[in-house]
């Protein structure tokens, strides 16, 4: 399995709908006119996804002080987000895309080694799109112990 879409800055950020939490599809066309911060994360409940997820809770108000709606998106079930979600008093969306349709539109998905064997899985990620559609800042491999701090940082000093 090979991506082949791999949005970069400049380009315009792949348009999606994916279910939410009330199983309502959320689309990115109908946040234009707000910049969004769509992050791509491997799993609920897991070390690094919820030190992570926890990170852009507890930075939620900056972010929108910036113009930005925060969004999160895993291969996970919609019940799964809402377990994620009410463990971990999250206040933004997380989106479920368990077809991994919009992982693949954003190019995230990639070989990993676990417990000895390849597989493929969500490489943590995350676009930074404006207000008109266009990807801000494209960030791969990003760690979940320091990328919020440091995404907030950038945006802070660009805005």
């Amino acid at each position: 399995m090979t991506d082949i879409a791999r949005p970069a800055a400049g380009d315009a950020a792949p348009d999606f709908s994916l279910p939410g939490y009330d199983g309502e599809p959320v689309s990115l066309s109908s946040l234009r006119g707000r910049g969004v911060i769509l992050y791509f994360y491997p799993k609920d409940n897991t070390a690094g996804c919820t030190l992570e997820a926890q990170g852009f809770r507890d930075r939620l108000a900056d972010f929108e002080a910036l113009g930005y709606t925060v969004l999160g998106v895993s291969r996970d079930s919609v019940k799964s987000h809402c377990g994620f979600r009410d463990r971990q008093s999250l206040n933004f969306t997380l989106l479920s895309d368990k077809e991994e349709t919009v992982c693949r539109l954003y190019g995230v998905m990639k070989e990993k080694m676990m417990y000895g064997k390849k597989c493929f899985g969500i490489e943590r990620s995350t676009f930074v799109i404006d207000a008109e559609g266009k990807v801000k800042l494209a960030l791969r491999g990003v760690k979940a112990k320091t990328h919020v701090e440091e995404l907030y940082a950038e945006l802070a000093g660009t805005a």
